[in-house]
């Protein structure tokens, strides 16, 4: 079975890839960004085992084959080493893909991973990818030395000559290395070098920016962010309706469980929703409304639209609520993220708008 590219694409636009070569940082990233906004991480190293068991010698035949010893598997000559590399790395995608499809359909999914520039233009869009690389000549003893890697380590100081061991990994996997890095650098995709010397909070803050991860926050009453918010509305490009958020802010028209909610990125807002009982509609028998969706133009294209309306849906799941409700003007905009049209309403001033539903 063949699926279109975008297809895949699709079903994968929740799913942040971080890739690169060994010692490139890719582990580190992911699992700090995974911690800082409670994303989940999806190794496909730590996935390999399972998918080993369900992969057969017809269709996965690198994958199948097994090897008795360390002097058996580092025993090989560098190429027949390396093919088996690269075409275990192909083999797996499948199966990650699936369990990315599967984990991601309603929630963010940071995917550490091996995916190639060319793997990658056909399966997510460059905004949800990015590479780290570090071009360096000890790749082996760099791996050993790490905590999460102790089982390799064991294994290739099981073999009975362990430098020969070394020697031949150290030659294959510098080899791909290269390879990958000349690749990546020639292909357009964002990626950070090491050797650039970036900490690693660097390191995280770009790839935080590069993927317009931002904190989602609740705003509380007479708090500075209260204020940075009514100062963020005042000063939007929201014109038809900035007044009259500006007023619910400076008068706090929020009652009971009505709030407010704010996407921070570098200190600063970058965007707004909210969730209330009642909107600019005659309908009291339907709530919560989650509206005053608004990004910044220069935030926009990272899907922060979709982090602030998430949040809101899990706080109103918290709340008990099983359905939330965005009316709007606009057609095949939301159903993106999950709404389904119900029917056409009338607004306050008389106009149609659309209203649309999501099941929490």
């Amino acid at each position: 079975m063949i699926f279109q590219d975008n297809v895949v694409k699709e079903y994968l636009k929740n799913v942040y890839f971080i890739s690169g070569t060994p010692c490139g940082g890719k582990t580190t990233v992911s699992r700090e960004l995974g911690k800082r906004y409670g994303i989940c991480v999806y190794d496909i190293d730590e996935a390999f085992a399972a998918h080993q068991q369900i992969c057969d010698s017809e269709h996965q035949p690198d994958m199948s084959r097994r090897f008795g010893s360390a002097d058996e598997f580092f025993g090989r000559t560098a190429d027949e080493y390396k093919k088996w590399l690269i075409n275990n790395t192909r083999e797996q995608l499948d199966f990650v893909l699936l369990d990315l499809i599967r984990l991601s359909q309603d929630k963010k999914v940071i995917c550490d991973c091996h995916l190639t520039p060319e793997e990658a233009v056909k399966i997510t869009e460059p905004s949800r990818v990015i590479f780290l690389i570090n071009d360096t000549s000890d790749i082996v003893n760099a791996y050993c030395d790490r905590k999460d890697h102790t089982d390799f380590r064991d294994f290739i100081n099981s073999a009975s000559d362990v430098g020969k061991a070394k020697s031949v990994c150290n030659e294959v996997l510098c080899s791909l290395s290269k390879e990958r890095i000349n690749s990546i650098k020639n292909s357009g995709y964002f990626y950070i070098d090491r050797k650039s010397g970036k900490t690693k909070e660097e390191t995280v803050a770009l790839a935080e920016k590069h993927f317009g991860f931002v904190d989602i926050v609740r705003v509380g009453r007479d708090t500075p962010l209260a204020q940075e918010l009514l100062q963020f509305v005042e000063e939007c490009s929201w014109h038809e309706v900035k007044e009259h958020i500006a007023d619910m802010l400076r008068s706090w028209e929020f009652t009971d469980w009505e709030c407010m909610f704010a996407a921070v990125q570098d200190g600063k807002i970058v965007g707004m929703a909210s969730i209330m009982k009642t909107d600019y509609y005659p309908l009291p028998d339907i709530y919560p409304w989650i509206s005053c969706i608004f990004v910044t133009e220069s935030a926009r294209g990272h899907r922060i639209s979709g982090q602030l309306i998430d949040f809101a849906n899990r706080y109103a799941r918290e709340l008990g609520f099983t359905r939330s409700y965005i009316p709007t003007e606009y057609t095949g905009l939301y159903e993106k993220y999950g709404y389904e049209y119900i029917h056409d309403i009338i607004n306050y001033g008389g106009g149609t708008d659309r209203l649309y539903a999501k099941e929490l």
